[in-house]
């Protein structure tokens, strides 16, 4: 399966055009000609003061939106104490409320264009909407997967569930590294939403991730009597760390050292962590749903990170022109999870096949397109739209419980100051 993609891939990227933007020489460049020329954003720089009004109204809206969530957080805490489904089902409102926090963000701050595909296994889970936006309708429970290119990956992939239908952006789960556990606020805020701390240290990591799976695997019963489970996407990194320099030359160390053909433009995927997950969470999730990201722009043998900065997309005015996805889907009850070295070759296989969508990306601008018949206004095949969300003052939802709050506050104190005056 792996060799037949990887030719198909390779006679695609041979008969197709490039893409305008890649006749254009913007995906072929040396790094010496991409020093010289315009940001891949297509955007130069804002001025100074630009930044600094840019940075301050930010800073000002995603602080202040933080707070609010995590006081949210705080004022629903006892509920666990009281009833773990109650508790778990405020917190996954919560967690809503960040992912179009972060949506909004995007919007205002970082606007690009998403352009997605996928092959035959994900046909008809993703249609764009009259309004322009997309509508997924992924399942409930699966695994993601994705190539690890810079550090808003996970933002872009967090907008994918707030856009599915039924909304998943209150119950996606990823594994970080500890280290960001302790960043104020938002660090405890994750702690709350029931992410997964990993140290790198597979004895200490194991239990930790025992018990966390363990939650999300829980069966619940209706009153009815019938089991059901909570709904979940458990996003991973396999390549453990975003594509760097430092990044690249690890992972070759790594792939000499086991005798295996290092990727291109990936980095080799270490399969400790998602075979743990799949084994703990076998049975009660039926799909691995995999996503290759590709940012329009950056030249060949150079990373993104050196380009798409938090501080450039969202202060600098230099998002990414396009984000690109290309979707697949696997079978959990298909992939050999028998042994992790069956396994280990199995996700090898994968990101070989993932190195091949990568490649005709460069090569053409563009990943396959999808076998259907979704049409744009450019080409066949690809929808595009844009991270936003589907009302403009949807991020007002954040004060919502503090909203409540405070109005029952003012009318318990108005009512005692009466009760009291009455009294006296």
């Amino acid at each position: 399966m792996s060799t037949d993609l990887r030719q198909r891939v390779a006679l695609k990227a041979a008969v197709d055009p490039p893409a305008p933007e890649v006749l254009a020489g913007a995906s072929l460049q040396s790094p010496t000609t991409a020093a010289r020329d315009p940001h891949p954003s297509g955007k130069g720089e804002n001025s100074r003061l630009t930044q600094v009004f840019r940075g301050l109204s930010f800073a000002v809206y995603f602080l202040t939106c933080c707070i609010a969530i995590h006081t949210t957080q705080l004022i629903g805490a006892p509920l666990y104490w009281i009833n773990h489904d109650l508790y778990y089902a405020y917190m996954s409102l919560t967690k809503q409320s960040f992912g179009v926090t972060i949506t909004t963000m995007t919007k205002w701050w970082g606007p690009t264009t998403i352009r997605i595909s996928g092959d035959a296994s994900v046909a008809g889970q993703i249609r764009k909407t009259k309004d322009g936006l997309v509508e997924f309708t992924f399942p409930e429970r699966m695994i993601m997967i994705a190539n690890h290119q810079i550090y808003t990956d996970w933002l872009y992939l967090w907008w994918v569930g707030y856009a599915n239908t039924p909304g998943m952006h209150g119950y996606l789960y990823i594994i970080l590294k500890e280290s960001l556990k302790y960043i104020p606020i938002m660090g405890a805020g994750m702690m709350f939403y029931g992410f997964i701390f990993m140290s790198r240290k597979m004895a200490v990591d194991q239990p930790r991730m025992a018990h966390r799976l363990s939650k999300l695997k829980m069966q619940n019963t209706t009153p009815e009597g019938q089991k059901y489970l909570n709904p979940m996407w458990l996003l991973l990194f396999p390549e453990g760390t975003n594509a760097s320099q430092n990044g690249r030359n690890k992972s070759a160390k790594w792939a000499e050292k086991i005798g295996v053909k290092d990727p291109e433009h990936l980095l080799l995927p270490r399969s400790t962590g998602i075979y743990f997950c799949l084994t703990e969470l076998k049975g009660t999730v039926d799909w691995v749903y995999d996503c290759t990201v590709a940012y329009e722009g950056i030249p060949r043998g150079e990373f993104g990170e050196d380009y798409f900065t938090l501080s450039g997309t969202y202060f600098r005015g230099q998002p990414p022109k396009s984000v690109n996805f290309y979707w697949r889907r696997f079978r959990v009850a298909d992939i050999p999870l028998e042994t992790q070295e069956q396994f280990d070759l199995w996700l090898r296989d994968r990101w070989y096949e993932k190195d091949a969508l990568m490649e005709q990306y460069l090569s053409t601008g563009r990943f396959p397109p999808s076998p259907s018949d979704t049409v744009t206004k450019d080409r066949q095949g690809f929808i595009e739209t844009e991270v936003r969300t589907r009302h403009r003052f949807e991020f007002l939802q954040v004060f919502a419980v503090l909203g409540m709050v405070g109005l029952l506050f003012n009318i318990a104190s108005k009512t005692w100051t009466r009760l009291f005056q009455a009294l006296h």
